[in-house]
């Protein structure tokens, strides 16, 4: 099959490119899917580097979420058919013409999504459920605040934050992006820098009851000025580059919490509460509530340019590969 495959770590991405690999056979519980569609995160990205906590070696296939058809199916995997149309998540091995997963973390695709916009929701909305639900117990009436807001992740944030009844302050870096935002349907849009003020103006002086933080860097720091006492700051990654540090004063003097999420690993935990994420986020789907917003699709052969739409900040929304193009 064709796949794109990294065969060497580069922080250029010099490493990758297009090529051919054994298709993969299912396993015990697994089913062989056909890809369709494959969503773009910034993992795949930051796995090609060697500058993410899950290093397979190499070479390997990245790519987190696919949509496509079941083609074969493992022993025991028995809760899906031969033919369905499937969405889901793998931990690397969706840039591929065909992917095997397993059949718990794949789900029927939603009717209301075609193939594009069913992969572009798996990861970025479990990200925002584990986050806003399970992690910050976001609560309706509450002020949100989410920085990097126009990408995968910050925009499913918006998203679910609105579904959850919060008030919603989102943040971007470039006019454009902050001009979705607002057609988007945040209830303020703010720059990616000297935010503070304007969210202490917006909440009479208490600042965001919850902050969703995939940027980190002087984001963060500044986020550590705008949180409400008893708030919750949500750590979901570095897109900024630095890693921050954090005065504990800062945390007593305020009151609050810094919450790491990992939302597969969060699964992996408790595999229990992990199902009930997933079967969340594919009830609001199936019921039309979830907007997942792709910008682009690319082509196999294309993968590349789909990679580096992330890492130069122009993607809004979802950048999608498609095998079948």
């Amino acid at each position: 099959m064709r796949a794109f495959l990294c065969s060497r770590i580069s922080d250029d991405l010099s490493g990758v490119a297009l090529g051919e690999a054994a298709a993969p056979r299912p396993g015990p519980g697994e089913a062989l899917v056909r890809v369709r569609a494959a969503g773009v995160n910034f993992p795949d990205l930051l796995m090609c580097q060697g500058k993410y906590q899950l290093k397979p070696a190499t070479p390997f296939i990245p790519g987190m979420d696919i949509a496509g058809d079941v083609v074969a199916l493992g022993e025991g995997a028995d809760a899906l058919t031969v033919g369905e149309a499937v969405v889901g998540g793998v931990r690397f091995g969706g840039f591929a013409e065909y992917a095997v997963a397993p059949v718990m973390t794949l789900a029927p695709k939603p009717a209301t999504f075609d193939y594009a916009h069913a992969a572009a929701f798996p990861a970025a909305y479990l990200t925002a459920y584990v986050a806003l639900v399970r992690r910050a117990r976001l609560e309706a009436g509450e002020t949100l605040l989410v920085h990097g807001a126009a990408g995968g992740v910050g925009l499913a944030s918006v998203d679910l934050g609105k579904i959850l009844g919060a008030r919603v302050i989102a943040t971007a870096s470039t006019p454009e992006k902050r001009d979705f935002l607002t057609r988007y349907g945040a209830d303020a849009v703010l720059p990616a820098s000297g935010f503070r003020d304007a969210v202490k103006e917006m909440t009479d002086g208490r600042g965001a009851d919850v902050i969703f933080d995939p940027v980190g860097g002087d984001v963060f720091d500044e986020s550590v000025r705008a949180i409400a006492f008893d708030g919750r700051l949500l750590v979901i990654g570095f897109a900024g580059g630095r890693i921050p540090t954090l005065a504990a004063n800062m945390a007593l003097i305020k009151g609050f919490s810094v919450l790491g999420v990992r939302a597969g690993e969060y699964g992996r935990q408790f595999p229990d509460k992990g199902r009930e994420n997933i079967a969340a986020i594919h009830k609001l789907a199936a019921k039309g509530r979830l907007r997942p917003h792709v910008c682009a699709e690319f082509p196999l052969a294309e993968t590349l340019a789909a990679l580096d739409m992330l890492r130069s900040r122009r993607a809004i929304g979802k950048v999608i590969v498609r095998p079948d193009l």
